[in-house]
Order: structure tokens, then C-alpha cells, then sequence
């Protein structure tokens, strides 16, 4: 059973990789595949799903898509162009706004929102726009692992390990990773007032867009303040995050029909669920659930603990590295779907706590994808939105942005998080 698990697991990785556009196909029927051939018993399967990362992603998913439609974030970002002196300084407010909001929308969202606003500013100034989008992208993926909601990657940690919202602020008397994180973005700064230190052009504030509706951004901050609040609640339901998000969401499209007397919002809204997440983690808990019953979860962990020798700073390291550079060039999803378990197998062997090594992993892979345009769903998009305006990236073009960024920003959270929770 244990070789035919192993096939079955490198196959699905190898189609996930190849065939990007059918991963929820291949994960669902790798999935079965591991039901039919009694490696995993059928039993097994509704435990193996974790329902709270779920539900978490698709109630978040339509509070944020009312949230983009009240074209609130719009209405910030002309205030930050009027707050700035030159183009420079534009880059750098966008880029930091983009970040901000990335830390509790999705990142491709982020980008659909305010790439648009440093096109129409580029274009006016008449200026390539490929630096200041790539820089807005590269930020929106940095801030991702900074809360619980940030990133798919953050919320299926925080399931797995059983972390709240204030978790990843602050968790056993020690800062999490939003420090790690916010300290990297720091860094970041730094970077680019070198890489656009001759960007001086002079820049005119125009009109502030008006909002009339304030209630779906007041639903967005309701939303982080009840997972804040569900935070101190002990010994709560496992799927208590995820029924939060799913309330809030109910709320939203209920409050939306009443306003608008129809659908017509609402039903854009559930179209943004994305099916397609949600799918490919479906298959891929019950993948990760089948191999750890075959017992390879174990033999990986034990293969790690002899390759880094039980030194729990060189697995550290290691999983951090590794993330980055596979996080480069394949989804971090179904990566870090497979090493959370693996995780928690080499803690439970070296009889130390996970979380160094859980936020080593989450760093790793979720900063890592900004090393090349294709690591990450944020920089496709943002390269599309390029193209379709006549501009050309080539990897140089990404490279000189993306590289210094998640450089510094991963050493800084590499050392930040070794330093505050190794063993």
C-alpha cells in the first residue's frame, strides 16, 4: 500500500505542476483514488477535510468581494496619491497600501484594486507603469503570512495548528509572525527608495473618490474584530472561525438585497467564491490524509530528522530556504498542504514545539513567490494587466524588484523568528 500511496502522491504532484488549470480535477481524483484503493477508508474522509479552512476562505472571499464594490480601497489610495510628493514617494504609499490591505484580502484582489490606480497615474505622467505594478504585487504577496486571513496558506495553519486571529500577533508571551512579517516589509522600504531614487517626477492630487456605502467596508473590520474576539473564547468548537466568516458573509449578502431590493450585488458576490481553492484543498486534505495513513508523513519526517541531524536550527533553516525556492516556482497551496503534517511529525519526534518551524515554512513559502513573476497568482495577474496595456515584462524586468524584496524581507523574518521562538 505504502509504494502505491507514494505513486499516487507524486503523480498528483507532478499534474498539479503540469496541468495548473485542472488541479482541483486532480486533486479530487487523486482523492478518490486513495478512498478506492483503501489506502484511506472511506470513514476517514469527512475527518480528513478540515471544514473550518474552509468555511474561513469562502465567507472571507465574499465579505471582501462587498468590500472591493463599495470601491472604499479606491477612495484611500486617492488619498495616499494626495499625500504624495513625487512619483517616488507614489510608488512607495501604493506599494505599502497594498500590503496593508493584502494582510486581510486576498492578493490578487489587492492587485485588481489598486494596479489600476498607479496605471492611470503612470500613463498621465507618462512613465512606464512596470515598476510601480510590480512593486504593488510583490508587496501584496509579502504581507499575506501577517494574519490569519491574510493568505490560504495563513488560514490553513492556522486550522492545522489550531491558532486563532491574535495568534499571529501574539501567541504563548511571544510576538508571531505579523511582526516577522511587518519587520521584513520594513526592509522592504528600505529597497526601494534605492531602486527609485531617480523617480522625482512631481505628482497632481485630483478629485477623492466618494463612497455611498460604508457598510461593507464596516462588515470587513467586524470580520477581524469577531475572529479577534472568538480569540479569548476557550475550548471553542474547532469550526468557530470558520462559522464566524460564513455569519459575517450571510450578513453582508442579507443586508445587500435589502438595500439594492434584489440580487444583483450579491449574487457577483458568490460568484467570487473561488471553487476552484476550494476543490484543490478539498482533494488535497484527503491526499495529505491518505499518505500520513500509509505512513510516509512519518518516513519523511524521519528522513529530515537524519539529513539535518536533529538540529532543530538546521530544519529551521531548511524548511525556510526550500520554501523559498519552491514557492518560486509552484503553487504554495498544495506545498504547504503536504508539509504541515511533516512539520508537526519532526517536532513531535524531536520532542520540541512546532511553531518555529511552522512559521519558518510559512514565510518561506509565502514570500518566496515573489523571486520570480510566475511564484505567485498576484504577479501573473499583474503582468496580464501589463500586457493588456502594451507593456512588456521581461524576467529582468520582475527580477530587479522581486529578488531584493524577498531577500530581505525573508532574512529578516528568518532571523526575527528563529530568534524569538527557537526551542
Amino acid at each position: 500500500m505504502k509504494i502505491i500511496a507514494i505513486i499516487l502522491f507524486i503523480a498528483t504532484y507532478v499534474l498539479i505542476i503540469a496541468l495548473p488549470k485542472y488541479r482541483p480535477h486532480i486533486a479530487l481524483a487523486s482523492a478518490a483514488l486513495f478512498v478506492i484503493s483503501g489506502i484511506l477508508p472511506l470513514g476517514s474522509v469527512f475527518t480528513a477535510i478540515n471544514w473550518n479552512a474552509l468555511m474561513m476562505i469562502t465567507g472571507t472571499m465574499v465579505v471582501v468581494d462587498f468590500f472591493i464594490g463599495s470601491r472604499m480601497p479606491m477612495r484611500i489610495a486617492d488619498i495616499l496619491l494626495s499625500k504624495s510628493p513625487n512619483v517616488m514617494w507614489v510608488t512607495i504609499y501604493l506599494s505599502i497600501f497594498a500590503g496593508i490591505v493584502s494582510a486581510f484580502i486576498d492578493n490578487v484582489a489587492t492587485v485588481l484594486m489598486i494596479a489600476p490606480v498607479g496605471l492611470a497615474l503612470c500613463k498621465k505622467l507618462d512613465i512606464s507603469p512596470v515598476p510601480v505594478l510590480i512593486s504593488i504585487s510583490v508587496s501584496s504577496n509579502l504581507q499575506g503570512a501577517s494574519t490569519l486571513v491574510g493568505d490560504t496558506t495563513s488560514i490553513m495553519l492556522a486550522a492545522y495548528a489550531d491558532m486563532d486571529f491574535n495568534s499571529f500577533f501574539w501567541m504563548e508571551g511571544r510576538p508571531g509572525m505579523f511582526f516577522a512579517v511587518e519587520l521584513g516589509a520594513l526592509g522592504t522600504v528600505i529597497v526601494m527608495l534605492i531602486l527609485f531614487r531617480k523617480l522625482k517626477q512631481k505628482v497632481e492630487a485630483g478629485d477623492i473618490l466618494e463612497i455611498n456605502d460604508k457598510i461593507p467596508a464596516l462588515m470587513l473590520v467586524f470580520l477581524v474584530a469577531a475572529l479577534i474576539g472568538a480569540s479569548f473564547i476557550k475550548n471553542k468548537p474547532s469550526i468557530t472561525n470558520g462559522l464566524i466568516c460564513i455569519a459575517i458573509a450571510l450578513i453582508s449578502i442579507a443586508y445587500d438585497y435589502i438595500r439594492y431590493h434584489g440580487p444583483k450585488h450579491s449574487k457577483r458576490a458568490v460568484k467570487s467564491i473561488d471553487l476552484d481553492t476550494i476543490l484543490l484543498l478539498t482533494g488535497l486534505f484527503v491526499v495529505v490524509a491518505g499518505i500520513s495513513e500509509a505512513g510516509i508523513i512519518e518516513d519523511i519526517s524521519e528522513f529530515l530528522i537524519r539529513f539535518g541531524k536533529g538540529n532543530v536550527f538546521l530544519l529551521y533553516s531548511l524548511f525556510v530556504w526550500v520554501s523559498v525556492v519552491a514557492s518560486a516556482f509552484i503553487d504554495n497551496i498544495p506545498y504547504v498542504a503536504t508539509m504541515l503534517p511533516i512539520v508537526a511529525a519532526i517536532s513531535a519526534n524531536l520532542g520540541v514545539e512546532p511553531y518555529v518551524l511552522y512559521f519558518g515554512l510559512l514565510s518561506g513559502a509565502t514570500l518566496g513567490g515573489n523571486l520570480t513573476p510566475i511564484g505567485a497568482s498576484a504577479n501573473i495577474t499583474t503582468i496580464r494587466i501589463l500586457e493588456k496595456n502594451g507593456y512588456k515584462v521581461s524576467f529582468n524586468d520582475f527580477a530587479r524588484i522581486g529578488i531584493p524584496f524577498t531577500l530581505t524581507a525573508v532574512t529578516i523574518s528568518y532571523i526575527f523568528v528563529w530568534l524569538v521562538w527557537h526551542p
